[in-house]
C-alpha cells in the first residue's frame, strides 16, 4: 500500500485528514443477540487486539463500556434504550435521519483530551441486507471499522475483508496498517497527513522484522 493510498484512507469526504486509534483498553459490550453469535463477536474482538497489540478490560473506570454494539430490528429501538441520549448527542433527529435514510448501520465515536478514541457506539439494524452476512464477516468488519478512526469514504468501494478458501480475513494490507497504526512510536490522533508516510514507514519496519 502506497502512502497516498493510506493517506485516503483517512481523507473524510470534505478533505480533511483526521487519524485516531484507542487510546485506552477497550471494554466492549454486545446488544441484542444469542450466545453463539455474541462469541463469534468476542472472536472477532480479541483477533483484532491481538493483530494491533492493543489491550482489552473488563470495564474502563470512567465509562464502565467503551465500546458497545447493538443489534436490533429498527432505529426507532434506540430511543426506548435507557440513558442512550445521553451517550450520543441529538439521539432523537439523528434516528429519524438514520430511518429515512433506511441505513442498516451507524459508528459514534467519542475522543479524549488527546483525540484518541475513548468510545465508540456501532449501531446495527438487522435488515434483509446485514442478516444475509455471516456472523463472521458482519463481525470483524465492524470490529476492524471501530478500530481505528478510518474516513467516511475508506470502504465504500472495497471491503476491508478477504475471502480465503471458506473463512474470511481481513486484507493483508489492512491488517498491517491497523499493526502499524498502534505502533506506540506514532501518536494516537493527528491532524496532519504526513502521518501517512509515518504509517506507510512503519508497515515497512514490520514487514522486515516478520
Amino acid at each position: 500500500m502506497e502512502p497516498d493510498e493510506i493517506e485516503a484512507l483517512f481523507t473524510r469526504q470534505d478533505g480533511q485528514f483526521v487519524f485516531a486509534r484507542w487510546g485506552r483498553p477497550i471494554a466492549p459490550v454486545v446488544f441484542g443477540v444469542e450466545d453463539a453469535t455474541l462469541e463469534v463477536v468476542k472472536g472477532a474482538l480479541e483477533a483484532v487486539a491481538v493483530l494491533a497489540g492493543h489491550k482489552m478490560a473488563e470495564t474502563d473506570p470512567e465509562l464502565g463500556a467503551n465500546l458497545m454494539l447493538f443489534f436490533f430490528a429498527d432505529w426507532a429501538e434506540l430511543l426506548d434504550v435507557p440513558g442512550m441520549d445521553r451517550l450520543v448527542p441529538d439521539l432523537a433527529p439523528l434516528v429519524e435521519t438514520l430511518a429515512s435514510g433506511d441505513a442498516n448501520q451507524y459508528r459514534f465515536f467519542r475522543f479524549d483530551d488527546s483525540g484518541a478514541i475513548k468510545a465508540c457506539f456501532v449501531f446495527l439494524r438487522m435488515d434483509r441486507h446485514l442478516s444475509a452476512v455471516p456472523a463472521q464477516t458482519l463481525a470483524l468488519s465492524q470490529i476492524v471499522q471501530s478500530y481505528v478512526l478510518w474516513s467516511d469514504t475508506a470502504f465504500r468501494d472495497k471491503s476491508p475483508l478477504a475471502v480465503a478458501g471458506e473463512s474470511t480475513i481481513l486484507r493483508p494490507e489492512i491488517a498491517a496498517l491497523i499493526r502499524a497504526a498502534y505502533d506506540p512510536v506514532l501518536p494516537p490522533a493527528t491532524q496532519d497527513a504526513s502521518h501517512a508516510l509515518r504509517l506507510y514507514a512503519r508497515i515497512a519496519v514490520g514487514e522486515k522484522n516478520q
